[in-house]
């Protein structure tokens, strides 16, 4: 089925976002897809729609729509090479306080479990900087969230009050993570942070290291994407999908 345009309405306004059904009546389990730092765009449309294929009712909402709708002007830069695309992207991130996450997600979460045929406990998936917001949404809202899964998530263990990592003990859900080997965002030593306070926690969870690949190496069109480790992702976020949304 052809993706829908929907709003929804949150606390500081409406949000736009794009609702994917598989064909038929279902039942079917619901996946919220959040976007990198870059935004809607075809690339994340794609996966929705790859997901839905796979017989999973998607939401990808735009991240950003308290700036304005969805596709925001001036997306398309180099991040590596490009200063004022790098200040454009840090300067709307910093727009996604943990407290509108969360706003977020419950708006979220509330219209995936309204939709026709979706039963049982959603998923949630984030890549780079929305790793570690899927990993809070695990976090806040244990009795929705089956499952969560990071790839290529950056700072998810750091000194920072709110730290993915430290919230990790609230998560009743199972927990992926797959890490790049070569992403500055996420070290060695903070990947080991992390795994200590998941140990600690007692959480459900699979860490993997994508050797080889860099930060972004999942999205189609992002300067790391790797075709290998992408489709490596396909198969760890489907096995994750498959043991906690379908049982």
């Amino acid at each position: 089925m052809a993706r829908q345009d929907v709003e929804i309405p949150t606390a500081d306004g409406t949000m736009d976002a794009q609702l994917y059904r598989p064909e038929g009546a279902g039942p079917w389990p619901a996946v919220l897809l959040l976007t990198d730092a870059g935004g809607t765009r075809p690339a994340f449309e794609s996966m929705a729609q790859r997901l839905s294929d796979a017989g999973y009712v998607v939401l990808l909402p735009h991240v950003y729509y308290r700036e304005g709708r969805a596709p925001l002007p001036n997306m398309q830069g180099s991040f590596q090479h490009d200063e004022a695309f790098r200040k454009r992207i840090f300067g709307l991130m910093a727009t996604l306080s943990p407290e509108r996450v969360r706003l977020d997600a419950a708006a979220s979460l509330d219209f995936l479990a309204r939709q026709p045929g979706v039963v049982g406990k959603a998923g949630v998936v984030g890549y780079c900087m929305s790793g570690g917001m899927a990993v809070h949404i695990a976090a806040t809202f244990p009795e929705r969230v089956a499952a969560a899964a990071s790839f290529h998530g950056g700072r998810l263990a750091t000194d920072a009050p709110e730290s993915p990592h430290r919230v990790v003990g609230q998560v009743r859900g199972e927990l992926y993570f797959g890490h790049a080997d070569q992403d500055g965002s996420m070290p060695a030593d903070a990947i080991a942070r992390l795994e200590a306070a998941l140990k600690e926690a007692g959480v459900k969870h699979r860490s993997e290291l994508y050797v080889g690949a860099r930060h972004g190496f999942a999205v189609e069109g992002s300067e790391a994407y790797d075709a290998d480790a992408a489709a490596q992702h396909w198969t760890r976020m489907l096995e994750l999908w498959g043991r906690t949304l379908r049982a």
